[in-house]
């Protein structure tokens, strides 16, 4: 589904297709790229003693999933089954999941910088909406599908102790910058990276606000690595995305010979060539952190 969209084939443009779906009579959205397919609901088996979130099991094409109800995640009501169910079919952080939704009505294209972040006032380190598109008529809310899956199950997570397993670190001078919109796992990068030496990372919620940062430090003709050592960056930021901070960074006079990371949840073999044509110089999917820090040794140590 997703290579089939000519947008999908480029990278950095700073664009994204959304797969709109509802949940009581909200509408919600998930990146196409997350999407292996849309499919009818099939019979579930449930699982004693499961997370609440979790409808039940099913099995497709020989594969064993797990379902999820969206209506628990999202704190609504259960209802009497309806025709325009849908399951949404995903897969990221390397895992396959179900996601079950009261309807699948549309995709958009739209770009990161129409995505506003969650205001202030109902944002928190355990929201599960980390972007707004405002419509005409309407709002669609972008959730972090990363944070439901880590409620469920934080054997998924960023682990400090994966970090502890590569032995005693010393501490690094280096500075990093990190981009990475979602509250709960810019906390958890920051404890693993303190863990790991690097205690002198800035930290920004979206793309845009790092480049520009980075911008800043050269304003004066200085060599940005005299300021900044590496960059690390999700791909799914409100604003500017991962591909799109990277190309820029690359592009720039001043950037270009900086390091950069991507670290997400949608790195898989079939779409790293998006991440290599914007000319990062590695890319590790979450959660392995220790890769993470692997990455970073080898290029600035």
């Amino acid at each position: 589904m997703a290579e089939k969209n000519g947008i999908l084939l480029e990278s950095g443009t700073n664009e994204l297709e959304i797969v709109e779906f509802e949940v009581n009579g909200s509408k919600y959205g998930i990146n196409v790229i997350k999407v292996k397919e849309i499919i009818q609901p099939t019979p579930v088996i449930p699982i004693p003693h499961s997370h609440q979130y979790i409808k039940g099991i099913i099995q497709l094409r020989g594969e064993v999933l797990p379902v999820i109800d969206m209506r628990q995640v999202l704190g609504s009501a259960p209802i009497e089954k309806n025709t325009q169910e849908k399951y949404i079919v995903s897969e990221f952080n390397q895992q396959k999941v179900v996601f079950h939704v009261d309807n699948v009505s549309m995709i958009h294209r739209v770009s990161w910088d129409q995505i506003e972040k969650p205001s202030d006032m109902y944002q928190s380190q355990h929201t599960k909406v980390i972007g707004v598109i405002k419509r005409s008529d309407e709002m669609l809310l972008l959730l972090d599908f990363e944070s439901i899956i880590l409620e469920i199950n934080p054997e998924t997570g960023i682990n400090v102790g994966m970090v502890k397993k590569l032995g005693p670190r010393e501490r690094s001078e280096k500075k990093l910058v990190v981009a990475e919109d979602s509250p709960l796992l810019r906390q958890l990068l920051s404890d693993t990276l303190k863990e790991a030496g690097y205690d002198q990372a800035e930290f920004f919620e979206n793309g845009r606000d790092a480049l520009s940062y980075l911008e800043s430090l050269t304003a004066d003709g200085s060599e940005i690595k005299e300021h900044v050592q590496l960059v690390i960056t999700d791909i799914e930021m409100p604003q500017m995305d991962g591909h799109h901070l990277t190309r820029r960074i690359k592009e720039g006079q001043q950037l270009k010979h900086l390091p950069v990371v991507i670290f997400s949840s949608l790195i898989t073999d079939d779409l790293k060539h998006k991440g290599n044509k914007v000319g990062a110089d590695d890319q590790i999917s979450k959660p392995e952190i220790n890769q993470l820090i692997q990455s970073i040794d080898r290029l600035i140590l």
